[in-house]
């Protein structure tokens, strides 16, 4: 059984501590446990009945009425939103719910119904991403465990892989060569899977390398495929090495390649960027790059 402070449930729930303290002590929303030693904790089942009191308030519920309702029927009004409401912010909340209960099942539900409704592209950019960063939050504060960050990121994953396959390999001719690779203890593999969608989605070349490879397997990889862009990300501390040097190596190997880099790795350290490298400012700034792209491949077509 999980246990969590009040800070963890406003970080979960988005409601301030002194709120819950006073919806305990007036409306009795939740009634805290305490330790051997005094010291209050919370379970999954009051995480999870005060996330749906919080997110049926939103909705215009009042406190004093949800007070008088048992909890399984807060739970029935929360599914019956859930499943009539496709705002981001809705399902973001039912997502955090899934992942709490390790509930596979629904986090399915919730995903197929905002891909019908608005594609897989805006249903990664509008509800998963926020929610990933979210969820990285939350397992940096030990708010949620490493079990369940696990449980909803493979799920994500398995998502990613599926909408990969679903895409054609067959690439325009006109079409630029991507070589996707993450260095060696690189944590961000969800986004280089959902950017190897986006260039397969956009008729692009891609190699897909995957997370772990070293500077010889990259060179080794370029020398075979000659991409026009190699693209990684560095968001996590190196080992061994400074990120400058780290950097101005891969870029040799790459040899006549362009270097797309991104990762906060980029701003907390003051690096130089090597002639045939870039840094892309996150997702926004790499949908440009690639937006622009096709654009001009397009427009090289119609001129021929």
């Amino acid at each position: 059984m999980a246990i969590y402070s009040i800070r963890d449930l406003e970080k979960l729930t988005g409601i301030k501590a002194h709120t819950i303290r006073i919806w305990e002590q007036r409306y009795r929303i939740v009634s805290p446990a305490r330790t051997d030693t005094n010291i209050r904790f919370y379970t999954d089942e009051n995480l999870r009945h005060l996330f749906n009191i919080a997110l049926l308030n939103r909705y215009g519920y009042k406190i004093s009425k949800l007070a008088k309702m048992q909890p399984e029927e807060v739970a029935a009004r929360v599914a019956e939103i859930a499943e009539n409401n496709s705002s981001p912010n809705s399902q973001a909340d039912a997502l955090t719910l899934a992942m709490i209960d390790l509930d596979e099942a629904a986090f399915d539900r919730i995903f197929s119904a905002y891909s019908w409704e608005h594609g897989f592209e805006q249903t990664m950019l509008q509800l998963v991403y926020p929610f990933v960063d979210k969820l990285s939050v939350l397992w940096m504060t030990h708010s949620i465990s490493h079990a369940h960050e696990k449980f909803i990121t493979n799920l994500i994953r398995r998502k990613l892989m599926v909408a990969i396959d679903r895409e054609l390999a067959d690439a325009r001719q006109e079409s630029s060569r991507f070589l996707l690779y993450l260095p060696d203890g690189e944590s961000q593999e969800l986004t280089l899977l959902f950017l190897h969608y986006l260039l397969r989605s956009r008729q692009q070349r891609v190699v897909y390398l995957g997370t772990g490879i070293s500077q010889n397997d990259l060179r080794d990889a370029c020398q075979a495929f000659q991409p026009d862009y190699v693209y990684t990300i560095l968001h996590d501390p190196l080992v061994r090495q400074s990120i400058q040097t780290y950097i101005d190596n891969a870029a040799k190997a790459i040899g006549s390649g362009q270097f797309l880099l991104s990762g906060a790795q980029l701003y907390v350290n003051p690096v130089k960027l090597p002639a045939n490298a870039r840094r892309l400012d996150g997702l926004p700034d790499t949908l440009q790059l690639l937006d622009n792209l096709v654009r001009e491949q397009q427009a090289g077509t119609e001129t021929e």
